[in-house]
């Protein structure tokens, strides 16, 4: 599914107009239409409502005032509240105003009502809140400054009044490129939006004021969208399915690759463990952990099937550039390297990991401790021979940009997308809807997970599953994508399973092939 910011939308609808003469109004028309239409599918019960219309006066009050006609034309009862003047209405908002104004002419049970500002919104306050269904059509796409005065007042009203409620485009008051609300927005059960999702309908926390989200098809030219070339998508289970084919009968452990990780340090051995026995379960042929020496008797019997590789230390537990050569070696007929898992952050283990990136020619996955560790000088990133992927959480991203966690939560889109393309990196901004961003500009978002993952070890987990897939021969782009879609979807399953929290990393690696087999290859 393609995601586009409110400027493509913008130049899109433009084009639409001035290139290929289709008028504004008829884009609003089939805006409206196929709102109320969702209408109608979202609340069947409809007819004996009393439903509120609530328009600003530009084009998303525009939609508004198209929906209340279709609401009048089925003898439905409707008040359209319109906050502004009418004198003030424009364009093709303006046309559609006072056709529903001709068709409140004929109606009994239906009217317009102005509130131009804050006294007149005090005057009707009572009224609009004893409606039962709110449609929402004040504020659309092109909001980016905070909500202020009548119309913040009336958002509140809104959200307070526990009734259903619809928007049209988007929730008015959410960001649509960011999905961070503009100081306040309407917290919708549905809401449709036109020729495509906005980045805002899908991350967090647009995705929780969005509601159920449809996608109107208003008559845009596919041409158009074309030539827009539109970089950002939600991962969808299709694309994923994709990536896997059937195992041919006559094959071997040698057939799938072989990962060496590189991870573990004192007091951290359960994360070097969870990522090795994750690569496994996601179908890798061979796992060799390479652990510090002193550690190497308490990492057996955490795994299993990963082959252990005891490797010299400075300081007792702990990593450092003296075992490099070795790991060179190593590194001979491996296709991946996964680094960072409780690595540590040690003065000889940043000199390590600092030289497995800037040497490593087989893809590289750089992940917690060793996110810290390279921080401390990202131009060791600029000197890599091979592809590498960073798969840091919001606090490991701060520290990579140099900012804080909140600038990063602030604005994940543009911070994922253009680290990864300074540093030629495929970069996995986790947490609540987690961004891939590769480095030709495409960003992904995607939708699996749940609250319930926010435990110890789950980014060990999905470590291991991207450097996984990555030994089997995935492209990075497609090893990241599988991996966070299918990480995601263990979460759901555990989730829905044991509990919404609750269940750990050591369940979520036991999910990693019924994930893949039962509920995604299978489902498709």
């Amino acid at each position: 599914m393609l995601l586009v910011t409110a400027k493509q939308m913008q130049e899109m609808d433009k084009r639409a107009i001035e290139s290929h003469g289709i008028p504004g109004l008829v884009l609003m028309e089939n805006a409206g239409r196929g709102s109320f239409d969702f209408l109608l599918e979202k609340f069947k019960n409809i007819k004996p409502k009393k439903v509120a219309v609530l328009a600003g006066r530009g084009n998303n009050g525009g939609d508004g005032f198209v929906i209340a006609r279709y609401l009048m034309e089925k003898g439905i009862a409707v008040t359209c509240f319109l906050l502004s003047a009418k004198k003030r209405v424009q364009g093709d908002a303006k046309i559609n105003l006072d056709l529903a104004i001709k068709l409140c002419d004929k109606s009994e049970n239906s009217e317009i009502i102005e509130i131009p500002d804050a006294d007149a919104f005090k005057k009707y306050k009572a009224g609009i809140a004893r409606h039962d269904i709110f449609i929402d059509a004040i504020l659309g796409t092109g909001l980016n400054s905070n909500v202020r005065g009548l119309f913040k007042d009336v958002i509140e009203l809104i959200n307070s009044s526990r009734q259903p409620v619809f928007s049209i485009d988007i929730p008015s008051g959410l960001n649509s490129d960011t999905g961070q609300p503009l100081g306040v927005a309407v917290k919708a059960d549905a809401t449709a939006t036109f020729a495509f999702a906005k980045a805002g309908h899908v991350l967090y926390p647009g995705n929780t004021y969005t509601g159920e989200l449809k996608i109107i098809d208003i008559g845009i030219p596919e041409s158009i969208t074309k030539e827009e070339n539109i970089k950002l998508s939600l991962t969808e289970k299709n694309r994923i399915t994709a990536f896997f084919t059937p195992r041919k009968f006559q094959s071997h452990k040698g057939s799938y690759g072989h990962l060496l990780i590189i991870a573990g340090s004192k007091g951290k051995t359960g994360a070097a463990a969870l990522c090795a026995n994750a690569a496994m379960r996601s179908g890798t042929g061979l796992v060799s952990l390479g652990i510090a020496k002193s550690l190497n008797k308490i990492i057996e019997p955490m795994v299993i099937e990963p082959m252990t590789l005891p490797l010299p230390e400075k300081g007792k537990g702990y990593l450092s550039d003296n075992c490099f050569d070795e790991i060179q070696t190593l590194l001979k007929n491996k296709q991946a390297l996964a680094v960072g898992p409780g690595i540590g952050t040690k003065k000889g283990t940043i000199k390590l990991v600092h030289k497995l990136v800037e040497k490593s020619d087989v893809p590289l996955i750089i992940d917690a401790d060793a996110l810290n560790c390279i921080a401390q000088n990202l131009k060791i990133l600029k000197t890599k021979k091979a592809a590498a992927i960073l798969t840091p959480h919001p606090g490991e991203m701060a520290r990579l940009c140099n900012m804080t966690t909140s600038d990063v939560q602030q604005n994940r889109l543009e911070i994922a997308s253009d680290f990864a393309q300074e540093y030629n990196s495929v970069l996995i901004l986790k947490g609540a809807r987690t961004i891939v961003a590769f480095p030709d500009g495409k960003i992904f978002i995607n939708p699996t997970g749940n609250p319930g993952m926010a435990s110890g070890g789950m980014g060990d987990v999905l470590t291991g599953m991207i450097a996984g897939f990555c030994a089997q021969g995935f492209s990075p782009e497609n090893a990241s994508l599988a991996a966070v879609f299918i990480h995601g979807m263990c979460g759901d399953i555990l989730a829905e399973d044991m509990g919404k929290f609750g269940f750990l990393a050591t369940d979520m690696v036991q999910m990693i092939p019924k994930a893949i087999h039962k509920y995604l290859l299978t489902a498709c």
